[in-house]
């Protein structure tokens, strides 16, 4: 997405809030990052009914946590960072996850723009999974495998990973300490990355010559 046309719709999420319209922001939010949102836990989450559950939770969680956003990061951040602390609850909490004390309205806009993106989003376009190269990222550690989708396809920056990877329950980071967290993030993604390259050197994947 253009950095202009990003920058309107945050305008326009922001205004919807700002009037008190969270399901206007909500809606505005998942038409614009639901779809990549989706791949992102059907990483996270292997089995297709299970990464639609996730996803639907993670909805609705997204219109709850508007009117607590202070607009501090960019909504992109936001979204992502919500949809991990539900990826990390449904995880925790598997068994209650049907539970839940307010559901979605299933003929809310949300619940409907929701249904839509699940319907025609390719299965995590899952086709760019069967290369041997997938197959190694795939072996890493679940928090290595989350680095490399954050940093190298969905783009985000080291202080918005920061923000992202930020621990449940830890407060903001800010300032110096926001910049020491994403400095070591960028360190450990060099070593996952170089480790990657290492392996995929080895099964004659990649050149010997190759430093990409």
């Amino acid at each position: 997405m253009e950095a202009r046309k990003r920058d309107d719709l945050e305008f326009e999420a922001k205004s919807l809030c700002e009037r008190g319209d969270f399901e206007g922001a909500a809606t505005v939010a998942l038409k614009a990052y639901g779809a990549e949102v989706y791949t992102f836990l059907g990483t996270r989450h292997q089995d297709r009914d299970e990464a639609d559950d996730v996803f639907a939770q993670f909805a609705e969680a997204l219109w709850k946590s508007l009117p607590n956003f202070a607009w501090m990061s960019s909504l992109r951040t936001f979204v992502y960072a919500v949809a991990r602390r539900t990826s990390l609850y449904h995880r925790r909490e598997a068994h209650r996850r049907r539970q839940r004390e307010a559901p979605l309205d299933g003929g809310s806009v949300v619940s409907r723009v929701a249904a839509a993106i699940r319907s025609t989003t390719a299965p995590l376009e899952r086709s760019e999974v069967k290369s041997r190269i997938a197959e190694l990222r795939a072996e890493l550690p679940e928090e290595d495998q989350e680095l490399l989708v954050l940093r190298v396809d969905r783009q985000l920056s080291w202080l918005e990973l920061a923000e992202v990877l930020r621990g449940e329950g830890e407060p903001p980071l800010e300032g110096e300490a926001l910049k020491r967290e994403a400095a070591r993030l960028r360190k450990r993604f060099q070593l996952v990355k170089d480790g990657l390259r290492e392996r995929a050197r080895r099964e004659g994947l990649i050149p010997e010559d190759d430093d990409r």
